[in-house]
């Protein structure tokens, strides 16, 4: 399980100008699978993924084609972590500590 944290690197006004192409990148993939939550941060400096991907590879690969880096209005923050414990609805996605 991975926390994509990505933080605004430009004005709001160019963050806003790409984020019809960002929502369009976050659909597909939640449609995929890929995606379990997202939002923005409060204040509104960024935002924040909750992604079920198999390995950091995918995470980096799936952050470098958001039209936000693109555009060149944020960088992103990957935290990996193993999902040992979850609410009843996510149980599909707990994780077993490795031995």
């Amino acid at each position: 399980m991975f926390i994509l944290e990505l933080t605004y690197t430009a004005p709001l006004d160019r963050v806003d100008a790409a984020l019809d192409g960002h929502i369009a990148w976050l659909e597909q993939h939640y449609a995929a699978g890929h995606f379990l939550a997202s939002g923005r941060k409060e204040p509104r400096d960024g935002g924040v993924i909750i992604a079920s991907v198999d390995d950091r590879a995918t995470a980096e690969r799936i952050t470098q084609e958001d039209p936000f880096v693109a555009a060149g209005v944020c960088e992103y923050r990957i935290t990996e972590f193993i999902a040992t414990k979850t609410v009843p609805g996510l149980e599909p996605y707990r994780q077993q500590l490795p031995a």
